[in-house]
């Protein structure tokens, strides 16, 4: 059902005044054309992916040669090269900043509170550089860390990145065994970690496992203070320091930057593991740089001085993505701990006290936020809040309506879809779009997202794989460990030929716009029918009885039958009234076909470390099938629940 009114609409400055609609207006000056809106725009950067790379550079002041040429062999994904005589150095373009304003604010839940400024960011870079050079670290090399999402954690980033060295992180939730699946396979020269953290409300110690993974890795670490002991965690491994320790022979200098190759390998992100070790997907420092700086220039509207937040860890994706918030001279409001402690106005507090420009979260959140009965629209000082974003799965229907009911009426929503695989969004948020209810605005610039079928054939209001079809600079430069390049085409390019198959079942809408149905893999396929997981989401965990849920497909009966696990809300049980009202509510809101042969109780729900449901891993439980990395899992013990249930015996 199409709304008839959109949720917002950009005013008339935005559109005359933003940073897209002016970069808007000095492409079309420059290439003599005059674009009618955003959709024309878009076209234009996909068409003339040179032009509008380099155009992006030059806008965005990128710092570096840019060379003669902005792509080579553009018509191959897997050949094709964007500024290819290019030399830029990423922690260069983000330390653009000087003097004493705000570059970094944290928050540990309401135990810690300190900020930085762009001067004491600078200093620290400083001395991390000289200290990583002395050890012996140089291009190429890696460095991996096991952090919170700590300003120490942004410094040590760009110290790694401004000498040529190789970042990779994750966070300290993670246990023994998924830290050494990581970082096992990229084999660094230094390790990172912290003392301890802080979690909804307790101390979290983390020095048997630094410990633990610092004797696998064999290589000297660097512990952080924050939580714990840091004198007492650096003293148990056998070539251990304190920053304080580390950095103490050297005093803060100018940074010197290394300017290398546009796609010399910038960090090393991990997809998720849930099927087997984690591939490791390289990105280039010029590749993610371009694709940041589009999305929050242009995209999300940012200036200097602007406040940037992202509810993250340092284990996904989307911290990369808050750092380069510095590139645009944003000050970065970081966070770390539960988003619940010690209420759930902690992030909001944050938002209200310090003016938050962009305020990122997760779908997850959102929900979690309305059905915790919460109205911070009435509770707290907004006012600052231009634009809300919202990724990890898709947001429902109704909690696009959430947003603006129960937090901000005028506020721009953005529900983006991207990840791992290319360190940022395809799909996102256009301020010169209105937003409409369960949509996504639209594809990003310079991507030529598409939605094709079974056969390869674009379709238009009609669900299928979501593609991209021309290369893009944020493609990774390969996966660690796959000297033939097997891995990586098999990731992406074996469903279509020359075609990037992102792994979305997506369907554009009328507007122009997308709306994510879940992962393709997760599909389910009762009947021949493909039904996305989300749909059925989208009306189930919108009932008050439901705290969240889970579906997979089982094989039964030479078929697919669709399996429904629902956690309910506390001192409820799944009787037969509310399994009525279950299949009652999913037949009504989405269809007959999306109605499941079983529906169970169950007192978990699996997730990765970021949040995301685990479909696949269930689906294995289910079918008698082993789990191949439950490292990968924050509550991998919620896997028990789904072996052997009698009522999927019949």
């Amino acid at each position: 059902m199409i709304e008839e009114k959109p949720l917002w609409e950009p005013s008339r400055e935005v559109l005359a005044r933003s940073p897209m609609a002016l970069f808007m207006n000095a492409c079309g000056k420059e290439v003599g054309r005059s674009f009618d809106g955003y959709d024309a725009f878009h076209a234009w950067s996909v068409e003339d992916r040179a032009a509008f790379w380099s155009a992006v550079w030059e806008d965005c002041r990128v710092i570096g040669d840019r060379g003669e040429r902005a792509l080579v062999d553009g018509d191959s994904m897997l050949d094709a090269r964007f500024f290819p005589d290019a030399t830029l150095n990423f922690a260069e373009n983000l330390l653009r900043g000087r003097g004493d304003g705000d570059a970094l604010i944290f928050r540990g839940e309401d135990k810690v509170s300190y900020r930085w400024s762009w001067s004491h960011l600078h200093a620290m870079v400083s001395r991390l550089q000289q200290a990583f050079s002395a050890m012996g670290i140089g291009q190429g090399d890696r460095i991996a860390a096991m952090m919170p999402n700590l300003p120490e954690t942004i410094a040590c980033m760009l110290a790694a990145a401004s000498i040529g060295a190789i970042w990779s992180s994750c966070s300290p939730d993670f246990g023994e065994q998924g830290v050494l699946d990581r970082f096992g396979q990229i084999e660094p020269k230094l390790f990172i970690a912290c003392d301890g953290y802080w979690y909804n409300g307790k101390l979290q110690d983390v020095g048997a496992k630094v410990k633990a993974v610092a004797g696998s890795l064999g290589v000297p670490v660097l512990v952080v203070p924050y939580a714990g002991d840091a004198l007492a965690v650096a003293a148990a491994v056998s070539d251990g320091r304190t920053v304080a320790d580390l950095i103490a022979p050297y005093e803060a200098k100018g940074v010197t930057f290394l300017r290398l190759p546009f796609s010399h390998p910038l960090s090393i992100l991990f997809s998720s593991g849930t099927t087997g070790v984690p591939k490791c997907i390289v990105h280039s420092a010029g590749g993610t740089l371009l694709q940041h700086l589009k999305e929050h220039r242009y995209h999300c509207g940012l200036t200097e001085g602007d406040r940037l937040f992202y509810f993250t860890t340092c284990g996904w994706m989307m911290w990369n993505w808050l750092a380069s918030g510095l590139a645009v001279g944003a000050t970065l409001c970081l966070y770390d701990g539960s988003p619940f402690h010690p209420d759930g106005n902690i992030l909001f507090d944050y938002a209200s006290e310090e003016g938050f420009a962009v305020f990122g979260t997760s779908a997850k959140y959102i929900d979690a936020v309305r059905k915790g009965g919460l109205t911070p629209r009435t509770s707290h000082d907004l006012s600052k809040l231009r634009l809300l974003t919202s990724t990890g799965s898709p947001l429902s229907p109704e909690g696009f309506s959430f947003v603006y009911e129960g937090i901000k009426p005028d506020v721009q929503l953005a529900s983006i879809s991207g990840g791992t695989d290319i360190v940022s969004c395809f799909v996102l948020g256009v301020p010169l779009k209105p937003v409409w209810r369960g949509e996504i605005q639209g594809p990003g610039l310079g991507l030529a997202i598409d939605v094709w079928n079974e056969e390869g054939r674009p379709v238009r209001q009609e669900k299928g794989e979501l593609v991209c079809t021309k290369a893009f600079p944020s493609m990774p430069v390969m996966f660690w460990n796959d000297p033939d390049g097997a891995k990586y085409r098999a990731a992406y390019f074996d469903r279509f030929d020359n075609i990037w198959c992102h792994g979305d079942f997506a369907e554009w809408t009328s507007h122009g716009g997308i709306v994510i149905h879940g992962r393709s893999d997760a599909t389910l396929n009762p009947g021949g029918v493909r039904i996305g997981t989300a749909e059925i989401y989208n009306q189930v965990e919108q009932m008050e009885e439901v705290a969240e849920a889970l579906c997979i497909g089982q094989d039964w009966d030479d078929d697919v039958r669709v399996v429904l696990f629902v956690r309910l809300a506390p001192g409820l049980v799944l009787d037969e009234a509310l399994e009525k009202a279950i299949r009652t509510r999913i037949r009504t809101g989405a269809s007959p076909r999306h109605v499941p042969a079983k529906i169970v109780a169950v007192a978990d729900i699996p997730r990765t470390k970021s949040g995301k449901i685990v479909e696949l891993a269930v689906r294995e439980v289910v079918h008698g099938r082993p789990v191949k990395n439950r490292e990968a899992l924050a509550n991998p013990e919620a896997l028990a629940l789904y072996a052997d249930l009698p009522q999927l015996k019949d």
